[in-house]
């Protein structure tokens, strides 16, 4: 896989923990840098562990499917692009980042925000591609993005939440064409 698509996945992947870390920011009273680097720990970590889980799964599933493995990581990149598109364009209420740096939110918004990347590593698994690296640039990605959204949010507020998420996800499912193209094309 190219260097330039795996940031592309990386950035793709860190935008719904960007969102929320804007989002985050904003909830936050008095924010500091151990708030940030928190919320950017738990988002990154997260999104580092999900692709691995993913690859291992599929690893046991790869050699039963291969000949489908570009369908299942298209329809996977895309399901999660269009989830994000969707995402996007559904209303937040208060309730849903009550305080972020109660322990109890910050894992359930950590897993959430890192559900997507597991069905990336079921899709890096299904194309045969090493996860370490992928699974670390997504991650430090992630942190670096999530620290910069909490600074963000505390500074800006909701100006551009939405649109991000949406440029996320088309990202996402471009990438599903291209690996679709690929295949089909060789």
């Amino acid at each position: 896989m190219s260097g330039p698509t795996l940031i592309a996945i990386a950035v793709g992947l860190s935008i719904d923990a960007f969102a929320v870390a804007v989002a985050s920011g904003i909830a936050i009273q008095n924010m500091r840098l151990r708030h940030a680097l928190l919320i950017g720990a738990f988002f990154g970590g997260f999104q580092a562990l999900m692709p691995m889980l993913g690859w291992f799964a599929g690893s046991w599933a790869r050699d039963s499917i291969a000949a489908v493995d570009h369908w299942i990581a298209f329809g996977l990149l895309t399901f999660v692009g269009a989830k994000m598109i969707v995402e996007a364009f559904r209303m937040r209420t208060e309730e849903e980042i009550s305080n972020p740096l109660d322990l109890y939110v910050l894992l359930t918004l950590a897993v959430a925000t890192s559900i997507d990347a597991l069905a990336v590593g079921l899709s890096l698994s299904m194309l045969s591609v090493a996860i370490v690296a992928p699974a670390l640039i997504i991650g430090a990605t992630t942190f670096a993005l999530s620290v910069a959204g909490v600074y963000i949010g505390d500074v800006f507020g909701h100006l551009f939440e939405e649109k991000l998420e949406f440029v996320g996800g088309l990202v996402l499912i471009g990438i599903g064409v291209k690996i679709l193209w690929q295949h089909l094309a060789a």
